[in-house]
C-alpha cells in the first residue's frame, strides 16, 4: 500500500495540500477524490482507514484540504490559520476541487496508475455540496457520492437580527466544539453566496445531474437532517438512496481516531459505496 502526500498552488494565494492512497502495481485504477466538510480536514478522524479501504478494493483514493480550511502547514491536524478559515467561501473551494481534478487529469509522478476516465466524487457533509456542483459542472466526473450531505448552502447562513450585526460588524465567531476555538466567518462567505446563488442552489444542481448519484445518510445524524438526504433522492433522476442504521453525521467515528479498524457505521458506508462504484 502506497501513501503519498502532494502539494498544489491554488488559486487563492494558498496551498492545497492533499494525499493519495493505492496499490503501486503500474495498472490504471478508478479515481476517487474526496471532499471534506465545515470544520472538516484530510486527516480527520478515521478518513486515512477509509483511504486504505478503497486503496484495498482496488480504487486511487484522493483526499485534500481545502485551501482555506484552516489548518495550518505546522500541524496537519491542528487549525492554526483562523485567518484563512474566515476568509474561505464555496468558490475558493470549487476553484480548489477543479484545481485538483486538473492535477490528476494531466500528466504526474501517479499517472500510470490512474484511470481518469473513472472518475468518481464523495463529499462529506458541505463537502457533499460542493461535489454535487462540481459534478453537474464537470464532465469529467462519472459517479458522484455523498455521505451525510447538504441540500442547501443558503439555509445555513445567519438570519435576521443574526445576520445584520454580521453585516455591521464584518465578521462572526463560531465555537469549534472539539477544539473550543473562536472560529472567524468573514462578512466575504456571505458575499460570495449572494453573488452565486443560481450556481450553489444544490437541488438545481442535483436535479440536473446526468450521472449515477449514491445518496449515504445516517438515520440519526445530528447535524445535516435526515430530510436533507430525501430532497437529494427526491431532486435526482439518476440517484439511489442507502441509509446507515444509527449512524450519526459522522458514521461513529471520531477525532483523534486511535483505533486500528472502522466503526461498524463506517464499515458498511464504505461497503455500499465501493459497490456502488464497481457496477
Amino acid at each position: 500500500m502506497q501513501n503519498k502526500e502532494f502539494t498544489l498552488s491554488g488559486k487563492h494565494q494558498k496551498n492545497i495540500v492533499g494525499d493519495v492512497t493505492f496499490q503501486e502495481n503500474s495498472q490504471p485504477k478508478a479515481l476517487v477524490i474526496f471532499c471534506h466538510g465545515y470544520k472538516g480536514f484530510k486527516d480527520w478522524g478515521a478518513w486515512h482507514l477509509i483511504a486504505n479501504a478503497f486503496a484495498e478494493a482496488g480504487f486511487f483514493f484522493v483526499k485534500f484540504n481545502f485551501s482555506h480550511n484552516g489548518i495550518g502547514s505546522e500541524n496537519s491536524t491542528e487549525f492554526s490559520d483562523l485567518e484563512a478559515f474566515g476568509m474561505d467561501n464555496f468558490s475558493k473551494q470549487l476553484d480548489d476541487l477543479n484545481s485538483v481534478i486538473q492535477f490528476f487529469e494531466g500528466e504526474n509522478e501517479f499517472s500510470s496508475e490512474i484511470d481518469f476516465s473513472k472518475l468518481s466524487l464523495i463529499g462529506h457533509s458541505r463537502g457533499g455540496g460542493i461535489a454535487v456542483i462540481n459534478a453537474n459542472e464537470d464532465a469529467r466526473v462519472k459517479k458522484l457520492i455523498t455521505w451525510a450531505g447538504v441540500s442547501d448552502f443558503g439555509n445555513r447562513f445567519p438570519k435576521g437580527k443574526k445576520l445584520e450585526q454580521w453585516k455591521k460588524d464584518g465578521v462572526y465567531h463560531i465555537v469549534n466544539g472539539r477544539t473550543k476555538q473562536k472560529m472567524p466567518h468573514y462578512i466575504q462567505f456571505y458575499e460570495d453566496f449572494l453573488d452565486n446563488q443560481k450556481r450553489f442552489h444544490i437541488k438545481t444542481a442535483v436535479e440536473q445531474l446526468q450521472i449515477p448519484y449514491l445518496v449515504m445518510h445516517g438515520t440519526h445524524d445530528e447535524t445535516v437532517n435526515v430530510e436533507e438526504a430525501e430532497i437529494l433522492f427526491d431532486h435526482s433522476t439518476t440517484s439511489k438512496i442507502k441509509w446507515i442504521a444509527n449512524a450519526n453525521h459522522v458514521f461513529a467515528m471520531k477525532h483523534p481516531w486511535e483505533k486500528s479498524s472502522l466503526p461498524l457505521e463506517a464499515k458498511v458506508l464504505v461497503k455500499e459505496s465501493i459497490t456502488f462504484l464497481k457496477k
